[in-house]
């Protein structure tokens, strides 16, 4: 087989339909193999026949036909048939459905194989299904059993079966009074089963259909009768196990599917391939075998128990001798581990401290760059009071004071008594010093606000438009609302100086918020400045970066720290038409819609 230029192509053919466990773990093993083999450069085809509820020659037919015209652009180079009647279909139609492919089979024996006479070139991996070995098993584990039930159902490959055990249990049947129970309902077996003496070996086979011809999943059907079972059920299959039966002698359908896989990937690469016998093991349920008192000493030598509840010491003998190993080594750790706890706490606390004192010097900082506009923005309120105060006083010494205008003048020394006051609150803000964090949830857009105001004289002064858009929903985050009204002013006042040279009508100061995927508030702040330089942009935020002639360089080393101590990121960067503009974002408390 030469494939050239494209990947290779396997045909997995299902006899039954996607229900019937034994199939469908036989053709799992397959394409996980098959994959691991090929490193995933493989198209893995499966096709489910259904041909025990449509055994019919109309139904096969068109099954043919159809998958003839479904693969007619892509044919398969191997086929992979899961039991007798797969195998049976694609060697009757292999010249239709897959011209020139190989034929990989499994899950029959070499004398099925023979019986529905499969073309020689067609390779396997057989097994044989040993019904004697089951009972032999069987007959180990109640040696005083005088009964022997064989069940089977009405399907074809059910009658298949029974025929099958007539024929190899002719010899051993004859030491027990032996029933066959077949061609019933499923509720007669249920009821049967119900009723069996307590010295009998039940041997279930395969129950596809009952007398009625209802449809069943064989392993849900032996559960039904072994619920009820008054005696212990044996089987062929490792899909009845954990449905009630004690066990069997098997090949399991994982061996199967990895075992004719290895075969289509020797076909895939044009090794020569030959056919396989599989090797069944006695399996056996604990739980089962604990059901009917029944001792894991008279199971054959080699049997795999499935569901045996091991020792403490047999599951874990390695991790008890690691535990306890580790567990003396503990006590040193751990005592070492408190100890660097309480370092790494008195770390934590003298950083914390140190950020508290970097953050207070920048406020007073700040404080001390907007002086000037600060007094001016006092200056006015009280020079209004100062002169409302005069005006009322000469209205004062008028023969018919007019009571209305004095009152009036009252009401605007008040209102400017406000605004100075207003003044002087935000100020101290900015130089009241704190020795903790103050957590809280606060709107974004209210600092934005608070910021905007103690910005807006300096921005006056320097002929600086300020404008604000964005999300007008309420940003609620969790951080310390003065640490983060810090950051804006930060970023604002180099916003500022970096438009010193630009023309004054070109001056803005832009503050935009938006809402970002992972339930995050993004503020950006730009000016229309020369920009940042582009191999800068990485560290404007290093410590003692600056490119003022008196600056420090710690603001924006200072508003990273603040922003990513509340599990925020910062970052600069340049708009398309000029100017710097800086990027914050922080956690959301409640996620809102994101853009």
């Amino acid at each position: 087989m030469e494939i050239v230029g494209r990947v290779p192509r396997v045909l997995i053919l299902y006899p039954y339909d996607e229900r019937i466990a034994a199939t469908t773990e036989a053709g799992e093993a397959v394409r996980n193999r098959l994959r691991e083999g090929t490193a995933g450069k493989v198209d893995i085809f499966s096709e489910f026949l259904d041909l025990t509820r449509f055994p019919e020659k109309a139904h096969v037919e068109k099954m043919a036909h159809f998958l003839t015209d479904k693969y007619r652009d892509r044919r398969p180079d191997v086929v992979i048939a899961l039991s007798d009647e797969s195998a049976s279909f694609i060697a009757t139609h292999r010249n239709t459905v897959a011209p020139g492919a190989r034929i990989v089979t499994t899950g029959l024996s070499r004398s099925t194989a023979g019986n529905i006479h499969l073309p020689g070139d067609v390779i396997g991996v057989f097994n044989k299904d040993d019904i004697v070995k089951t009972l032999e098993m069987a007959r180990g584990l109640q040696p005083k059993a005088r009964h022997l039930f064989i069940i089977g159902g009405s399907a074809d490959l059910d009658r298949a079966w029974l025929a099958t055990a007539r024929a190899d249990l002719a010899d051993l049947a004859k030491n027990y009074e032996t029933t066959y129970l077949e061609n019933v309902t499923i509720d007669e077996f249920v009821q049967r089963a119900a009723r069996f003496p307590p010295d009998s070996i039940v041997l279930a086979l395969t129950i596809f259909k009952d007398s009625t011809g209802r449809n069943f999943i064989p392993r849900e059907a032996i559960r039904q009768i072994a619920a009820t079972a008054s005696a212990p059920i044996y089987g062929p299959y490792p899909t009845y196990i954990d449905h009630g039966i004690v066990g069997g002698n098997m090949v399991t359908f994982e061996s199967l599917g990895l075992a004719v896989a290895d075969l289509a990937l020797d076909a895939i690469a044009g090794n020569p391939i030959v056919s396989v016998d599989a090797a069944p093991i006695y399996i056996a349920d604990a739980r089962q075998l604990k059901r009917w008192g029944l001792s894991e000493s008279d199971l054959p030598a080699g049997t795999v128990q499935w569901f045996k509840n091991k020792t403490l010491w047999e599951e874990h003998w390695l991790a008890v001798l690691t535990t306890i190993a580790v567990i003396a080594a503990q006590g040193v750790v751990i005592a070492g581990l408190l100890v660097e706890r309480r370092r790494r706490r008195a770390a934590e606390l003298e950083l914390r401290v140190r950020l508290l004192e970097l953050v207070h010097l920048n406020q007073s900082a700040t404080a001390g760059a907007l002086t000037a506009s600060i007094a001016h923005e006092l200056n006015q309120p009280l020079g209004a009071i100062r002169s409302n105060a005069e005006a009322g006083e000469l209205l004062l010494r008028g023969e018919t004071p007019d009571l209305n205008l004095i009152k009036q003048i009252l009401v605007d020394i008040k209102d400017d008594d406000q605004r100075a006051g207003d003044i002087i609150t935000r100020l101290r803000g900015l130089l009241k010093k704190r020795s903790d964090i103050d957590w809280q949830e606060f709107d974004l857009n209210e600092v934005i606000k608070s910021a905007i105001k103690i910005l807006r004289p300096e921005a006056e002064r320097r002929s600086i438009v300020i404008s604000c858009s964005g999300a007008t929903d309420e940003l609620r985050v969790r951080a310390d609302r003065v640490h983060i009204q810090q950051v804006i002013l930060n970023l604002a006042t180099n916003a500022m100086d970096a438009m010193l040279d630009v023309t004054s009508t070109e001056r803005r100061l832009m503050f935009q918020t938006r809402l970002t995927k992972g339930s995050k508030v993004e503020l950006s702040i730009s000016d229309t400045g020369d920009g940042i330089p582009g191999e800068q942009l990485v560290g404007v935020f290093d410590p003692f970066y600056t490119t003022k002639p008196t600056g420090t360089g710690l603001g924006l080393s200072i508003a990273r720290m603040i922003v990513e101590t509340y599990a925020g990121k910062i970052w600069a960067g340049n708009n398309p038409e000029g100017g710097a503009v800086i990027r914050f974002n922080l956690p959301l408390v409640r996620s809102g819609c994101v853009t």
